[in-house]
């Protein structure tokens, strides 16, 4: 199945642009390994050659019982249309303003910016299908759980359930996209029972929102919540796709497993692996083939602002993820065997989780800064001069990583470091 990244005009250019300077990049790479005699190659011990196999080669994303459609073409389809759909949003935003493909499918902002300012930094959605949870604090346990929150936050897109579901239903085109996939969709027709707006606000007991989603029956809202939960799979189905596992790096370790000398790794981005995979410790947290741990830490990075030293992070995630009724052990999950879920029995929030934040991939890192949870580092050299030094580090005290030292790194290795960072850019940048 071929997706469109965009369906505007405007858009569709902007992208073609990005695609046409990345495919010259490409040759102009191709061309100067063509020219001249190849590089040495940096020599790595068996067991640095047994860590870089581990971060290499990325295979397909998990399955996800949750979302009996995760794979699904056609699901895939209607959920791209859905991506760019603003009117989602009560402000004219749709997923792709904060998600743009080139920018690495963030938005090359410190915070996100929807309908109003965020205080955290949009995450990319690259290989997003291969998380454990979602958003920086783990407040989603799936992928289409995640692509829901969004619809209703108020600086995001400040939509609700049932202008969404009214939108299906009253959308010739998306309607026939949706029953092709879910079957017929419930019929909405009757005011009375359905009001064109409305959903829970938290805290918000007198919001007229709230009221309008209170004033229905159980049943009612339950026809709605299934719809809603219906929507947030068909966006999940579209953004399994985006899988990110051709890069510079994954066909040096390519050669190097087969036992074949490789040029395709600049000589500076080689040392930066071997600083990678030994002295810095990068891969304790960045492991594994798509370069993250999936869990959550505290490195003492310095808050943007005043409202970053109040931010709880996984802390205030772990209740989130619990409430939510889009769960994996809530009704609207696919998965109805007796160990789904499981996950979230083992959840505790503790004061160790307190401004724990989670750990991101590393792939197409070089495309989508700034960098942290609140972009507070413009570069990768920013990022990796704060590892090196650790100048600056806020005390996180008991939430705190005490595995983290300063590594005291020269200016070239920093270099070094950065060259390899840049080679785990996709080198095709096109969903699977």
């Amino acid at each position: 199945m071929k997706l469109n990244w965009t369906k505007s005009p405007e858009r569709e250019l902007r992208m073609a642009a990005f695609v046409a300077a990345l495919g010259l990049g490409v040759l102009a790479v191709s061309r100067a390994h063509s020219q001249g005699p190849p590089a040495a190659v940096v020599s790595f011990s068996e067991d640095e050659r047994r860590r870089i196999f581990e971060l290499s080669p990325l295979g397909p994303p998990p399955a996800d019982p949750s979302n009996a459609v995760a794979d699904d073409d056609a699901a895939a389809t209607l959920g791209q249309r859905l991506f760019l759909e603003p009117r989602l949003s009560s402000g004219g935003v749709s997923c792709a303003t904060c998600h743009v493909p080139h920018h690495g499918f963030t938005d090359a902002k410190q915070v996100s910016e929807g309908v109003g300012r965020g205080r955290r930094r949009t995450l990319s959605l690259w290989n997003v299908a291969y998380n454990r949870w979602w958003f920086w604090d783990g407040r989603a346990d799936s992928l289409w759980s995640q692509a829901l929150a969004p619809i209703e936050n108020e600086t995001e897109m400040a939509g609700d359930r049932l202008r969404a579901v009214h939108l299906l239903s009253g959308d010739a085109g998306l309607l026939a996209a949706y029953e092709s996939v879910f079957g017929s969709m419930p019929d909405l027709t009757d005011p009375g029972r359905f009001p064109a707006a409305g959903h829970p606000v938290p805290g918000k007991p007198d919001d007229p929102r709230s009221v309008s989603w209170s004033d229905m029956t159980e049943a009612d809202r339950a026809v709605v919540n299934r719809s809603f939960a219906n929507i947030g799979k068909a966006i999940a189905a579209y953004e399994r796709r985006l899988v990110s596992r051709h890069s510079k790096f994954d066909r040096f370790a390519e050669a190097l497993r087969a036992g074949e000398d490789s040029a395709v790794l600049s000589i500076p981005a080689q040392r930066g692996l071997k600083l990678f995979v030994g002295r810095a410790q990068c891969r304790v947290c960045h492991g594994g083939p798509n370069f993250t741990d999936g869990e959550f830490h505290n490195t003492g990075v310095p808050p943007l602002d005043a409202a970053g030293r109040t931010d709880a992070g996984r802390y205030a995630g772990i209740s989130l993820v619990l409430s939510n009724p889009f769960n994996l052990k809530g009704r609207f999950s696919d998965d109805r065997s007796e160990n789904a879920g499981e996950v979230l029995k083992f959840l505790s929030r503790t004061p160790e989780t307190w401004g724990q934040f989670k750990t991101p991939s590393l792939r197409n890192v070089a495309l989508v800064a700034p960098y942290m949870h609140q972009g507070q580092f413009a570069t990768l050299r920013d990022v990796v001069t704060f590892y090196s030094t650790r100048a600056g580090t806020v005390d996180p005290g008991s939430s705190g990583e005490r595995i983290l030292k300063p590594l005291h790194l020269s200016p070239a290795e920093i270099d070094d470091l950065i060259a390899f960072l840049e080679s785990l850019t996709d080198e095709e940048m096109s969903g699977r």
